[in-house]
């Protein structure tokens, strides 16, 4: 009993023996090709450097025109939560009825702030600021109106929430007149619109291209090696042998590629940047463009290297079962 007992120890131990080396056999052989596929391409460095840069290059344009609706839609959003009501109030008010208007606006859930311009003051400003001050004075009565600013809450401060508010304000009492300016904005998001959906329809296309390059590629490489494919066939390598080193061949490709899309967006977006620190400076804004952040470049380079494996993978379940058939 105790020699069957070791035996089928010793037999399990060998089963579970044999499991890890073939675990460990599995991950060396898949270095051992990746390394090989990469001293492949570095054997043709111009034709393999034209390959990735293609690759990467045709992921510049998207990535670029992505950094800039980013920005777009950043600087609109900046603009957006800056929108303010202007209400100006009825001129017959007394000085009372524009504390107590001012009081009960400040109280509402929907406004963050209440700013009161008193008419007098603005009169002032008006004088000095435009020139006309020896004309004003002779005006016999104030013909400006107080002014209140009106800063909604955050949750109010989208084009359709700021239009509700500006319609109830507008029923206010004391408001002579309601102006909130939104058209912009509105035209704006909706330039946003187009440009995100023909930023969308370009990448498509432009990875669709990318596929089919490297696809193309690979199965070139594949027809080089096509004597050398119905050998290992032959002798018994199975289709996973075969294709695994054209598979790495295209993450190479994706690898490579990626960082070369990560520095011609990088140059692009410092190439441009100078004009757009010019122009803010002439609006008074500190705005800068800002390119892709972490996040967005590891993206990028997990878009390139998927797209460099599925037009590598495309091209050998297709070309090395034609190479069985045969």
């Amino acid at each position: 009993m105790s020699l069957l007992f070791r035996s089928r120890q010793q037999g399990a131990s060998q089963v579970n023996i044999s499991k890890l080396q073939r675990f460990v056999m599995f991950w060396v052989h898949n270095v051992q090709q990746a390394l090989a596929s990469l001293g492949e391409l570095l054997r043709y460095p111009m034709a393999s450097m034209m390959t990735m840069a293609v690759l990467g290059l045709s992921l510049t344009l998207p990535a670029t025109l992505y950094v800039v609706v980013k920005n777009t839609e950043s600087l609109g959003a900046d603009w957006q939560n800056a929108a303010e009501i202007t209400l100006f109030l009825r001129k017959d008010l007394t000085q009372q009825e524009v504390d107590t208007v001012h009081k009960r606006l400040s109280l509402s859930n929907a406004i963050e702030s209440v700013r009161w311009i008193d008419k007098q003051q603005a009169l002032s400003e008006f004088k000095e600021q435009s020139g006309f001050g020896d004309a004003l004075a002779a005006l016999q009565q104030n013909p400006l109106p107080d002014v209140l600013i009106v800063t909604p809450v955050a949750a109010q401060r989208s084009a359709a929430a700021a239009r509700q508010l500006l319609s109830q304000l507008q029923q206010e009492r004391e408001v002579a007149e309601a102006r909130l300016d939104l058209d912009w904005l509105t035209r704006l998001e909706a330039i946003l619109a187009v440009i995100r959906h023909g930023l969308s329809a370009l990448a498509l296309l432009l990875c669709v291209a990318v596929v089919l390059i490297v696809g193309n590629t690979i199965r070139l490489n594949i027809n080089s090696k096509r004597d050398e494919i119905m050998v290992m066939k032959l002798v018994g390598a199975t289709d996973a042998y075969i294709q695994r080193p054209f598979l790495y061949t295209g993450i190479w490709y994706g690898l490579v590629g990626g960082v070369i899309a990560w520095v011609a967006t990088a140059l692009i977006i410092w190439w441009i940047s100078g004009t757009v620190a010019h122009v803010s400076e002439l609006y008074q804004s500190q705005f800068r463009i800002e390119g892709l952040n972490f996040s967005e470049m590891m993206v990028l380079w997990l878009v390139a290297i998927g797209l460099g494996l599925l037009g590598s993978y495309l091209a050998v379940r297709k070309h090395v079962r034609t190479i069985e058939m045969t």
